[in-house]
């Protein structure tokens, strides 16, 4: 039973974590990379919720960069703004949906892993 609270604490924190990114430069990029790499191996379970995450920031990055171009035609701005209150919303109902023991893939992200 500990290990299953221990396994929806880390996944909360993964979820999470993407806001660092908002304290150090590509840090939301990096540390929910770094927790799911060396907690999977613990936590088979977690797994799930590092590829979750991981398939939202490349998603992120990619709409970001197609969100830019199009602000050369106007209708990127308020896309970029739906990207921004997105990227907000997510990683909080992901960890929610984590603490409650559940994987919830984001929407709009593009599976990769």
């Amino acid at each position: 039973m500990e290990t299953d609270e221990q396994t929806r604490q880390w996944a909360m924190l993964l979820h999470l974590s993407q806001f660092a990114g908002y304290v150090l430069p590509l840090a939301g990029l990096v540390v929910p990379i770094i927790i799911w790499q060396v907690q999977k191996q613990e936590m088979p379970a977690l797994d799930i919720h590092g590829k979750i995450v991981a398939n939202w920031i490349v998603s992120q990055i990619i709409y970001g960069v197609v969100f830019l171009l199009l602000c050369l035609v106007v209708i990127g701005f308020p896309l970029l703004v739906a990207l921004a209150v997105l990227s907000l919303a997510f990683p909080i109902i992901g960890a929610l949906k984590a603490n409650q023991g559940k994987a919830w893939k984001y929407p709009f992200s593009i599976t990769f892993f």
